[in-house]
C-alpha cells in the first residue's frame, strides 16, 4: 500500500516542471458555450426554448490541454494546423491569453478551424453543434508542421502531448517521425488515442484511453464490468492486448467514476480511486487527465504519482461546468498536509 501522496510533494513536483517546456501537438478546435436559461416549450415545434444570457470562447480539444499546462505556469507551445477563418483568429487569441506560445500554428484556406458549439441551460448542456473538418492532412502541410516541430525540441522540452481527436491532423507519417525524434533525444510522449482511424501506434511513453476506447483500440466487443478494475477480466484482456501490440511504457485507463487504472510492461495494473465528489460535466476531463499527468512525469513524479495527480486534477475539473481547467491552488487543496 503507497502512502498517501502529500501536498508539498505535488509543490514540489510542479515547480520543477515549470522549468521544463512541454509541446503539444495535434487536432486542435474552439469551444463556444452558449449560456441560458428554458421555462417553455417552442410552439413550433416540441423543442425548448433557449432565453440567451451569455457566450464565451474557450480552447478545446488540444488546445484545451494547452490550457490545462499553462494554468500550473508550464511554459507551453501549440503545433497544429488550423484555417485562415474567424475561429482560427478567436482560437489563437484564446491561446495566446492563456500563455500558450502559438507560433507552431499553421494557417491554411484549404483547412477551417474546428468549431464546437454547447447550448446549455441551467448547467445542463442541451445540443451541441459540430463544424469542422475530418480530412487527412496532405504530405506537404504535414511536412511543414514536422520541420516545425523538428526545430522546437531543444534540450529544454520535457516533453510532448500528441492529441488526436479524428480530426485529421494527426496522420501516421506524424507520428512516426514524432515518435522517433523523441526516442532519440530522449523526450516523454504522451497520446490520447482516439481509435476514429487505424493508426500503428507506437513508440509512446503513455497512452490515455477512456475504457470505451480500450475496447475499440483493442478492435473487442466492450461489455459491462465490476465495479473494482482489478476484477474486470474483460479489460484486464484488453490492457494485455495493448501493452502488448502497442508497446506504451505506460497506459492510463480513465474510467470516470471508477477512478484510473494504470499499467506498466513490469508489474500488476495499478487501481486509482476516483477523489470526485459531484460530477457536472466530462468535457475536457480526459484533456485535463494526460495533462496533468505528464507535467508530473515532467516535474520528476513517478507513474504512481503521476497518475494520482492527473486524478486529482480530473476530479476537480468534472465538478465544473464547461471545458474547465484546475488552478495550481485548486489542485494542490485536494491534498492532505504533511
Amino acid at each position: 500500500m503507497n502512502p498517501p501522496l502529500q501536498r508539498d510533494r505535488v509543490r514540489e513536483i510542479l515547480a520543477q516542471a515549470r522549468k521544463q517546456r512541454v509541446l503539444v501537438v495535434g487536432d486542435v478546435m474552439l469551444d463556444q458555450f452558449i449560456w441560458g436559461s428554458v421555462s417553455r416549450i417552442s410552439p413550433e415545434a416540441p423543442v425548448p426554448v433557449l432565453e440567451f444570457q451569455s457566450e464565451n470562447y474557450m480552447p478545446g480539444g488540444g488546445a484545451n490541454v494547452a490550457r490545462n499546462l499553462t494554468a500550473w505556469d508550464v511554459h507551453t507551445s501549440a503545433y497544429s494546423v488550423i484555417g485562415r477563418d474567424d475561429a482560427g483568429d478567436q482560437l489563437e487569441e484564446q491561446l495566446r491569453n492563456w500563455g500558450v506560445l502559438c507560433s507552431g500554428l499553421i494557417r491554411s484556406a484549404s483547412r477551417a478551424t474546428g468549431l464546437k458549439t454547447r447550448i446549455v441551460a441551467q448547467r445542463q448542456q442541451i445540443v451541441r453543434v459540430d463544424r469542422e473538418q475530418k480530412e487527412l492532412l496532405d504530405e506537404s502541410l504535414t511536412a511543414k508542421l514536422i520541420t516545425k516541430i523538428e526545430q522546437a525540441l531543444k534540450p529544454d522540452v520535457a516533453a510532448v502531448v500528441l492529441c488526436d481527436y479524428g480530426k485529421g491532423v494527426v496522420t501516421q507519417a506524424l507520428l512516426d517521425r514524432l515518435a522517433e525524434l523523441c526516442r532519440d533525444r530522449g523526450i516523454w510522449l504522451s497520446m490520447d488515442p482516439k481509435p476514429v482511424r487505424a493508426l500503428r501506434l507506437h513508440g509512446l511513453s503513455l497512452m490515455t484511453p477512456n475504457r470505451k476506447e480500450a475496447f475499440a483500440l483493442a478492435q473487442m466487443t466492450e461489455t459491462p464490468g465490476p465495479k473494482d478494475p482489478l476484477k474486470d477480466e474483460a479489460l484486464l484482456k484488453v490492457v494485455r492486448h495493448l501493452m502488448k501490440r502497442c508497446k506504451p511504457a505506460m497506459m492510463l485507463v480513465t474510467l470516470g467514476e471508477h477512478g484510473m487504472l494504470l499499467c506498466s510492461r513490469k508489474g500488476r495494473p495499478f487501481h486509482i480511486p476516483t477523489i470526485a465528489q459531484e460530477v457536472y460535466d466530462v468535457s475536457g476531463a480526459g484533456d485535463t487527465a494526460i495533462a496533468a499527468f505528464t507535467v508530473a512525469i515532467a516535474g520528476g513524479a513517478s507513474p504512481i504519482e503521476a497518475a494520482t495527480i492527473a486524478n486529482h486534477a480530473s476530479g476537480v475539473v468534472v465538478g465544473k461546468v464547461g471545458t474547465a481547467i484546475t488552478s495550481t491552488n485548486e489542485l494542490l487543496a485536494t491534498f492532505p498536509e504533511a
